[in-house]
């Protein structure tokens, strides 16, 4: 165990898409910016400005709300390649201050700080230095969050938006807490919120007035770690292991909402076949094989089946995805209903799928080599530079978010959840 105190940084980069568009085109500073896709456009918003903030926009938000809320926005389609560079910069920052860093997605990351002040100087300065660096090699703005904990750390980086440092000093962390709305604990939503007044708990402080059996009887596990949370402890959900240990993905999944509902079973199926591709690459950076593939199906009045089927061997082959999530398709599918969404989800993972490589070893070897230099080149010229055939007429802009397909190469380790 440390003899340090422990130190947390939470580095959150301000309105970080919008802020690589701007320089990129200058004249997007200071405006109503949504980045995600065009405005009318299905899909969601990945990133809004702080202008278009003021309007209620915000990220996942629907992009014909965003619309509604501020007509007068730009809408910007993102560069995912320019974030994914953007970022690795960042990263290359943040080890230089310490080996132990996670990236929590493309543009947020914690830092283990514990036992470096004779480099780095206390917590304070050594926040400062890194928030002058990113600025200095970026040209953009950061907020860090300073904490014992992981959680205390992100709240606080919360709080200091934008571009500002809080420390939340330790010992104190239940003083800082108790005046914050409920909702400032990542992972408490409108549903928790909701349960959380009907006993009277506003405010994080409110959490003192019960004790955990009372939590636990009505809120289950959660509500012993809401218990944790409320004393800024890294209780449960997210934070239970040491800054920068590798995490495993539970599952890896696409989805694509059209613009324009469809019951054409030869776009479907392309659409299909596009996902299986996504999935089956994220699947190789990962190093991981598939026992179960699951397909999500959202018809025009938004009913939502899901159906998953666990294979007789593991894989990672964009071919054999296809091949499952095709055949759960047409089992499923309400013949001429017209389709929303679709998803293709690849979960139970196998690191080692030596055995299914013995029932066919060479066809498979074959095919796995042949989707690794589809990748490479995916790498060099952009994800829609190659596709398999049946997947040409589904062809459709990935949308932008946090986690990428090229997250995991791009920081060394495990796509993080």
């Amino acid at each position: 165990m440390s003899a340090f105190p422990r130190t947390i940084f939470h580095v959150d980069m301000d309105a970080f898409f919008v802020s690589v568009e701007e320089l990129f085109d200058s004249s997007l500073k200071g405006k109503a910016v949504v980045v995600g896709g065009q405005r009318g456009e299905r899909g969601v918003v990945a990133a809004a400005s702080y202008e278009a903030r003021k309007f209620g926009v915000h990220s996942a938000m629907p992009l014909r709300t965003a619309e509604k809320l501020c007509p007068h926005a730009i809408f910007v389609n993102g560069h995912r390649e320019r974030y994914i560079e953007y970022s690795q910069a960042v990263h290359r920052i943040l080890t230089s201050f310490s080996p132990a860093v996670e990236m929590a997605s493309i543009d947020e990351a914690y830092i283990d700080m514990t036992g470096t002040e004779r480099l780095h100087g206390p917590p304070l300065r050594a926040a400062d230095a890194l928030h002058g660096r990113i600025k200095s090699e970026t040209k953009l703005n950061c907020s860090i969050g300073i904490g014992g904990s992981r959680l205390m750390a992100k709240i606080s980086s919360a709080k200091a938006k934008p571009h500002g440092l809080l420390w939340a000093i330790a010992g104190h962390e239940k003083t800082f807490l108790a005046p914050l709305d409920v909702r400032d604990i990542p992972g408490v939503g409108k549903v928790t919120e909701k349960n959380l007044q009907n006993f009277g708990i506003r405010y994080i402080g409110d959490f003192s007035r019960y004790d955990e059996a009372f939590l636990e009887e009505h809120f289950g596990k959660w509500g012993l770690a809401l218990a944790g949370k409320s004393r800024g402890e890294d209780a449960g959900g997210w934070f239970d292991s040491e800054v920068g240990a590798d995490s495993e993905p539970k599952s890896i999944s696409h989805e694509h909402t059209y613009n324009q509902d469809t019951a054409d079973v030869a776009k479907i199926e392309a659409t299909l076949m596009r996902l299986s591709e996504m999935v089956g690459r994220r699947l190789r950076e990962a190093d991981l094989s598939a026992r179960t593939i699951q397909l999500k199906l959202r018809y025009k009045d938004f009913t939502t089946i899901t159906r998953a089927q666990t294979l007789p061997a593991a894989t990672q082959l964009d071919t054999e995805i296809f091949e499952q999530i095709r055949r759960l398709f047409h089992k499923n599918w309400r013949k001429f209903s017209e389709v929303r969404l679709l998803g293709v989800q690849a979960a139970a993972f196998d690191e080692d799928n030596a055995q299914a490589d013995l029932l066919d070893q060479g066809r498979r070897q074959r095919w796995r080599n042949a989707m690794l230099a589809v990748d490479r080149m995916r790498d060099k010229f952009g994800e829609s530079s190659v596709s398999l055939a049946a997947g040409i007429k589904g062809g459709f802009r990935e949308r932008t978010h946090e986690n990428p397909v090229e997250l995991r190469s791009t920081f060394g380790d495990k796509d993080k959840k």
